[in-house]
């Protein structure tokens, strides 16, 4: 068993304690993320970028109201948790 599908069995196991738990993660981590766009100034690639967590971020609440199956919801967490550390990373360096 893989990494993803032993956590991916966890967190269908517990769905809706982990969805208000991934809510919390992925709008943490997009906004420091989003702090350290600003940090870096106000241009295009700044605005690009702040955009670009802002979609990750509300990408996953949507598809929590949405009601989207366990698989599909714990994929777009780990897609909106990915791409705002990666944010992190490149205004970090």
């Amino acid at each position: 068993m893989t990494l993803y599908n032993k956590y991916l069995k966890i967190f269908e196991k517990s769905f809706y304690l982990y969805i208000s738990f991934g809510i919390l993660l992925s709008s943490c981590v997009g906004g420091v993320a989003a702090m350290l766009v600003l940090m870096n100034g106000s241009g295009p690639l700044e605005m690009f970028e702040l955009f670009l967590i802002t979609c990750v971020a509300m990408g996953y609440n949507t598809a929590v109201l949405a009601d989207l199956k366990p698989k599909i919801t714990y994929n777009i967490l780990l897609g909106s948790v990915g791409v705002s550390l990666l944010i992190i990373l490149l205004n970090i360096f």
